[in-house]
């Protein structure tokens, strides 16, 4: 999994590449080059810290492409109104519901 996901679980929020945080990955080491304590109200972690989010930050990634795979699967927006306008509100929300449950989010 990646850092990403690591550092979002311990913010407990999302934040900025680059702007709030920068990182390095050197052939498997990694190290934080910036950090932006200020705007993330959090102090840098160690790598210890981030490792021991490790289960959190799977479940996050994993739920992140759940989301990605159902927004594929649910079209554009305009696809979808013509859903609603071919086969009604009803049939919508069944292929939205039949969607999430192909691809269900772990929970957090």
């Amino acid at each position: 999994m990646s850092i990403y996901y690591k550092i979002k679980a311990y913010l407990e929020k999302d934040f900025k590449l680059r702007e709030e945080v920068s990182f390095e990955n050197d052939n498997g080491t990694i190290t934080i080059t910036y950090w932006n304590e200020e705007s993330l109200g959090k102090a840098k972690p160690t790598l210890e810290q981030l490792d021991a989010l490790s289960s959190q930050a799977t479940t996050l990634e994993n739920n992140a492409i759940a989301v990605a795979n159902r927004q594929k699967e649910y079209g554009s927006i305009a696809s979808q109104i013509e859903f609603i306008t071919e086969k009604g509100l009803e049939a919508w929300k069944t292929n939205v519901q039949a969607i999430k449950t192909k691809y269900p989010k772990e929970s957090e």
